[in-house]
C-alpha cells in the first residue's frame, strides 16, 4: 500500500503543480497547489486501492463457494450396504 500511496502524491503534485504552473501563478502558490495535490491524491489513491481490493478479495470468495458447491454436486453419492 506504501507504494500505491507515493504514487497517487507523485501523481496528484505534478498534476496540481503543473497545472498552477501553466496558469502561470507565483512558485510559492505553485509548491501549495502541489502540496494540496499531494495530499489529495494520496488519499484518493489510498481509498481507490482498498475498494479495489475488497472487489477482489470478494470475487475470490464467491469464486471459491462455486467450486466448492460445484465439487459437492459432482461429487459421486455413496449408499449404504444393506444387511
Amino acid at each position: 500500500m506504501r507504494y500505491i500511496f507515493l504514487l497517487g502524491g507523485l501523481l496528484g503534485f505534478t498534476l496540481a503543480a503543473g497545472t498552477a504552473f501553466w496558469m502561470q501563478r507565483g512558485p510559492d502558490r505553485v509548491f501549495l497547489d502541489g502540496a494540496i495535490g499531494c495530499l489529495v491524491g494520496a488519499l484518493l489513491f489510498r481509498w481507490l486501492w482498498t475498494v479495489l481490493l475488497a472487489g477482489l478479495h470478494d470475487t475470490l470468495v464467491a469464486r471459491q463457494r462455486a467450486a466448492v458447491a460445484e465439487a459437492k454436486l459432482n461429487q459421486p453419492e455413496i449408499l449404504p450396504l444393506k444387511s
